[in-house]
Parts: C-alpha cells; sequence; structure tokens
C-alpha cells in the first residue's frame, strides 16, 4: 500500500492539472478605457433581469390615459389599455406586477421608478406613431420606466440615455452577426435597439435577447429566442459597445454562455420577429 499510494496521487495530481485549464474561463479582453463606462457580460445580463423581474405595486392613481399637466398625451400600459389590441397593457393596479414597464424616452433604472411610483407618477407610457413624430416633445416628465435604448442604455452603464441613433458612435460594429456574444447589441437607428443574451444553438442560427416593447409582451422588458437571419431581415446591424468586455473567441468555439438554464428556459419564443415599437 506505502509503494502504491505515491502513484495514486500522481495519477491523481496529472488529471487535476489536465482538467483545471479546461475548466477556467477564458479571460476577458477589457473594454476601451476612453468609453463612458466599464461593463461586463454578467453585469449586462444581471441587469437586464433585474428590469424584467422586478416587482412593483401600483395604485389607480398610477393610471393615465389622457393628457399630464404640460399637455403631453400619456397611455399607460395597464390592463385597461386597448385589451382588445394585439400591444395591448398588462399591469394591475392594487397588486405585485413583475416588470418595469415601457416609457416612451424613458431611463429609470429600477429604484428610480418605485420612487416614481410611490409619488404617484403614471405607471410606463407605450409609443406610438405620433409619439415617434414628435419625438422628445412627447416625452412625459409625470410618467416613470424605460424604452429599448434607455434599457439598453442602463445594461451597458452607460452615465446617461443613448438613443438607437446616437449607440452607433459608442460601439463598434461587427465584421459578422456570427461574432455576437452576450451583452453585445443589434441595433436599427431611429427605430429599435435588442440586447443579445447569447447563443441557443451551436450553429448560431438563434439567438436569445432581452427587449423592451416587442412582441409579445410590448411594454415590459423579457428574454426572448429568435431567429438570427429573421432579426438581421428586418435592418438590425451587430454593434458591440466600446466599453464592453468580451472573449476572443477561436474559430469553431463558442462564447462563454452567461444565462442559466433556469433563465433560458424562461425566454419567450418569437420564430417571426418585428420591429418593437411602432
Amino acid at each position: 500500500m506505502k509503494c502504491a499510494l505515491p502513484a495514486l496521487m500522481l495519477v491523481l495530481t496529472s488529471c487535476n492539472a489536465t482538467l483545471k485549464p479546461d475548466a477556467a474561463s477564458a479571460p476577458l479582453i477589457p473594454g476601451d478605457p476612453t468609453a463612458p463606462s466599464q461593463v461586463t457580460p454578467d453585469e449586462s445580463m444581471a441587469i437586464a433581469q433585474g428590469y424584467a423581474n422586478h416587482t412593483w405595486r401600483p395604485f389607480a392613481r398610477n393610471i393615465l390615459h389622457g393628457k399630464d399637466q404640460a399637455g403631453v398625451l400619456v397611455n399607460t400600459p395597464d390592463v385597461t389599455h386597448e385589451p382588445q389590441q394585439d400591444r395591448k397593457g398588462w399591469w394591475v393596479p392594487g397588486e405585485m406586477n413583475s416588470g418595469v414597464p415601457y416609457k416612451w424616452g424613458g431611463f429609470d433604472d429600477p429604484a428610480s421608478f418605485d420612487q416614481a411610483i410611490a409619488n404617484g407618477s403614471a405607471g410606463g407610457d407605450v409609443s406610438s406613431p405620433e409619439k415617434r413624430r414628435a419625438d422628445n416633445a412627447a416625452v412625459s416628465a409625470q410618467a416613470a420606466g424605460v424604452d429599448c435604448s434607455g434599457f439598453v442604455s442602463r445594461c451597458l452603464k452607460l452615465p446617461s440615455v443613448h438613443d438607437t441613433s446616437q449607440l452607433p458612435a459608442v460601439c463598434t460594429e461587427l465584421g459578422s452577426a456570427q461574432e455576437l456574444q452576450p451583452g453585445d447589441v443589434l441595433n436599427i437607428p431611429h427605430r429599435h435597439v435588442i440586447l443579445c443574451a447569447g447563443w441557443y444553438d451551436p450553429q448560431h442560427t438563434w439567438i436569445y435577447y432581452y427587449e423592451t416593447g416587442g412582441a409579445p409582451d410590448y411594454w415590459k422588458p423579457g428574454l426572448k429566442q429568435a431567429p438570427l437571419d429573421a432579426l438581421l431581415a428586418l435592418g438590425y446591424k451587430p454593434l458591440r459597445y466600446k466599453g464592453m468586455a468580451h472573449e476572443l473567441v477561436p474559430s469553431g468555439k463558442q462564447p462563454k454562455e452567461v444565462l442559466t438554464r433556469a433563465v433560458k428556459a424562461s425566454a419567450i419564443v418569437v420564430a417571426n420577429p418585428t420591429v418593437g415599437e411602432p
């Protein structure tokens, strides 16, 4: 036995030495230090999931379907908002609701949203063709929530909102959408933006993504999965935020998965995606 033990220890040591490099994650390449913020894929996904899972209790005073005190038309995405339409509202007054609601021009984080709701602000404000034409003039100071670019800006830890026309200036366009990693974005200037959350399959035909303002739960952030080609056909361009840490992924390899199996299981399947906002 005394002779066998050293040999056994040598085998175990050799096995450990072999396993450690495979078990270790590939080191991340830091983002550009001159970027407005620094963020990792894990941080970005945690922020996104925080918006999607945020619980809050609104009341009747947080409902508004009409003009605010400044004359800006507001429609909160509560259950009374166009229940007969595909883009109907969802939150229920007096009950615990999950997800920070969509607000045209919104840039709230969950904490500032909760404070605004407690102070009586309207719980979100849905977009419309009229709001898109009016742009910033249609943003209500008396509503709380987050829109597509406000959500993505928060997930990139940007100090101020960067809309879909401004995001390309702080990003680098990827040579191919096949290079997408968690924390990258798919953007259509002046239209819509979504946050890549990883690959559904090794062949890179479907992706996971977080979105605020898209089907089927239009007026809240959520995790979805869709065919990449269908998204690209809509005009989305793959971008990487300059301050995003990322992996150097060898050809034929997969980037590190950030989402857990349980989170992936919650993703809504969107086989035929559309551009989220009107």
